[in-house]
């Protein structure tokens, strides 16, 4: 519903409202986002709705930002129009450029009941030159804080450091300590810098996560946001512009990516699409559930998402990239004792001996010698069938060995190239799946294992990165030809799916290098790391639901013989509130801490139906990398489950925060392990749960319930 007065228009639902004022001049300004009601915006709010820079057109004050562009500030308003497709209301604003003759086409939308801004920008040349554009905001919004100093003091600043092995690491301080408060004689306080985060390379989230928030320390008003690419090219900065808080948000850019795109006239760009989540006063944990519906509402719709199939991996600390036939029967027989549904052959199933597999791979045919027989693998495959399991298998499709017969028999052109060279890292080729020779064998090789060996799962990994991109044609930018293979990307494997809608993927890339939406709108899971260490794992498993719905949240559970009971425990605890990826020697554990698994498994099939619709929180505060005590609860339309885990060098007792539970009535019950040692008291009043674990390291599953009969 769009509503006019004066010279400004109104747009949303109930859940999010945003107000955008025409100036007299017709320059559009997006004065308020948040609840419909709330108080009116900020005047004269100077973010433009689209910040563009481009050869020739810069910015009006020079600096790091790559807000307060030239082009950015000229666009006029010259339409709008709201439609809504089911669930999901669509507002575009039609802006136009009269000296250079660009066209930004901005559309909003927003699932209904549902407060966050999903944001794409599309850009038109109408003009008679070509425009060599050099950056372009998805989502720009320059009224996050009051127009007061207070605001930006009260304000903190929200990213996610993301590394291998020590993936979601949520950090938080103070706006100010990046935005200082300027003197009371300064004319001009816009700055030159402020906070901002980039991605690079192929690796969508190695470093960081695509994702940031703003938080008011005092108030609880929170907005977390995220940017929905597959690649390394993106940029966000947070900052402070005419005395408000702002956000601008990008695919890649020139000063960072080496990205340009010349838009001829006649022709358009797209931008990555990006998203803002609202929370008026429930602090980032209501922004983060708010998030969580969001990306159930986008993403491509699967059966997997409703059943949550407990998976088991052959890899880690398993085989670990060695199977043989010999080595994987006992663990397919003890994987279907313990429940799993779906078995997965990890790396090395096409390892011969010619020299090993890391620079060879890219055929995608099973070793020989490794699969010994007239049945070879299939053996194997048929082995988890007759025990009840789906058959899977690891892939890592987007690289070719410089050992592999692929790397000859396919162009150059297939391949990532710079100045006419191919790419090579660490003794691999990347494929540029916009080429069709590149797109052809790996369908070939997908339909093949799907359609002609009845496999049913992919473990898809990624694990180089090729560096800047790939100059495929003349005048191409690297930064520009990696966004095009992005894109080929998605739209490949929405080829996939289409061919084979029950095929579930995962995505992975060396753990969690490439964390991100625009993968998980299509892929049906997320490997969240390759942390091998118990307790390490247990603040990246909390932290997951952060970046992945719980139910796509894939996080190993790898019970060793060595491991004490509290410790097998321990583990499985760890993804009990997300997707079991068993693994670990189950066969060699002994008969009790073989029960403790059965259990886990057991306790996870009876509570899964209910994740796909819970949202997180964390009653102890998003985890810190070292915390002795780490808490995450998944809020179900009739309970909350709660995970908590006490490390090493811990009191025994931890207070747990639940506010949506505050004033009512609970019963609190131990889910998992059922024999372990866990005393807890409820106090309904102040939503607090004292909760004691008698040794460390332990972990316990538990379901609270309201007992009231109008408890939420």
């Amino acid at each position: 519903m769009v509503t006019k007065e004066q010279e400004s228009f109104r747009w949303g639902h109930e859940a999010l409202q945003l107000r955008i004022v025409l100036d007299d001049d017709g320059s559009p300004r997006l004065t308020h986002l948040g609840l419909p009601g709330a108080v009116p915006g900020i005047p004269g709010a100077s973010v433009p709705l689209v910040e563009v820079t481009a050869a020739g057109h810069g910015r009006g004050w020079s600096g790091n930002r790559l807000v307060g562009t030239d082009l950015g500030g000229r666009l006029r308003h010259r339409t709008h129009r709201a439609t809504r497709d089911g669930d999901w209301h669509s507002l575009t604003v039609d802006l136009h450029d009269p000296q250079t003759g660009l066209v930004a086409e901005v559309t909003y939308r927003s699932p209904d009941g549902i407060p966050v801004l999903r944001s794409e920008v599309t850009l038109r040349n109408e003009g008679r030159t070509t425009l060599h554009l050099e950056s372009v905001s998805s989502l720009a919004v320059g009224c996050l804080t009051p127009r007061t100093s207070a605001a930006i003091d009260g304000a903190d600043l929200l990213w996610a450091e993301n590394d291998w092995l020590a993936e979601c690491r949520w950090q938080r301080q103070p706006m100010r300590l990046t935005t200082p408060a300027h003197g009371g004689r300064v004319s001009n306080a816009h700055g030159k810098s402020g906070f901002a985060v980039n991605g690079q390379g192929t690796w969508s989230s190695c470093g960081r996560l695509p994702m940031g928030g703003l938080t008011d320390r005092r108030t609880g008003r929170t907005w977390v946001w995220q940017i929905e690419h597959n690649g390394g090219g993106w940029r966000w900065e947070c900052g402070e512009r005419d005395r408000a808080a702002y956000a601008a948000l990008f695919g890649p850019t020139d000063t960072h990516h080496g990205w340009r795109h010349s838009l001829e006239p006649g022709t358009d760009f797209r931008t990555v699409p990006a998203a803002l989540s609202f929370s008026a006063d429930g602090g980032p944990d209501a922004a983060f559930a708010a998030l969580t519906r969001y990306r159930r509402a986008q993403r491509r719709p699967h059966a997997d998402h409703q059943r949550l199939p407990v998976v088991f991996n052959d890899y880690m600390n398993c085989l670990m990239g060695d199977p043989t036939t010999e080595k994987l029967l006992p663990h397919i027989d003890a994987a279907a004792d313990a429940g799993a549904e779906y078995f997965v052959i990890d790396a090395g199933w096409y390892d011969g001996d010619d020299g090993g597999w890391w620079d060879s791979v890219g055929a995608w045919e099973p070793a020989a010698s490794r699969f010994p027989g007239e049945r070879g693998i299939h053996e194997v495959l048929d082995r988890i069938r007759e025990r009840g399991m789906v058959p899977g298998l690891w892939l890592e499709p987007e690289v070719i060995g410089v050992r592999s017969p692929m790397a000859k028999s396919l162009p150059d052109e297939a391949f990532f190239r710079r100045d006419g060279v191919r790419v090579t890292e660490t003794g691999r080729h990347h494929l540029d799946l916009r080429h069709p020779a590149a797109r052809a064998h790996l369908d070939q090789v997908v339909d093949r294992l799907v359609g002609e060996w009845g496999v049913g799962y992919l473990k898809l990994d990624h694990n180089i990165d090729p560096g800047s991109g790939t100059s495929a044609h003349p005048g191409e930018t690297p930064g520009a030809g990696l966004l095009g293979h992005n894109r080929a990307h998605l739209d490949w494997l929405d080829g996939v799916l289409d061919r084979h809608p029950h095929l579930v993927l995962e995505n992975c890339s060396s753990g969690g290098m490439r964390w991100d939406h625009a993968l998980l709108s299509r892929m049906q899971l997320q490997s969240t790391s390759d942390q091998q260490n118990l307790h390490r794992y247990a603040p990246i498993a909390a932290s997951a639901p952060t970046a992945v719905t719980p139910e796509q949240g894939a996080v190993w559970a790898y019970p060793q013989p060595e491991d004490s009971l509290d410790e097998v425990a321990f583990t499985m605890a760890n993804a009990l509130l997300g997707r079991i990826h068993l693994s670990g020697r189950i066969p060699e554990l002994a008969p009790e801490a073989r029960a403790l698994v059965h259990e886990a498994v057991a306790t996870y099939k009876a509570i899964r139906a209910e994740l796909p619709q819970a949202v997180p929180s964390w009653p102890l505060g998003l985890p810190a990398w070292d915390d002795p005590w780490i808490a995450l609860a998944l809020r179900t339309p009739a309970a909350t489950y709660l995970t908590a885990w006490r490390r090493s060098g811990s009191d025994a007792t931890a207070r747990l925060h639940l506010p949506h539970l505050r004033d009512t009535a609970a019963r609190v019950g131990l889910l998992y392990p059922s024999a372990g040692r866990a005393d807890s008291a409820w106090t309904p009043d102040t939503a607090e749960l004292s909760l004691t674990l008698p040794t460390a390291p332990s972990a316990v599953l538990l379901r609270i319930t309201p007992t009231d009969s109008d408890a939420p």
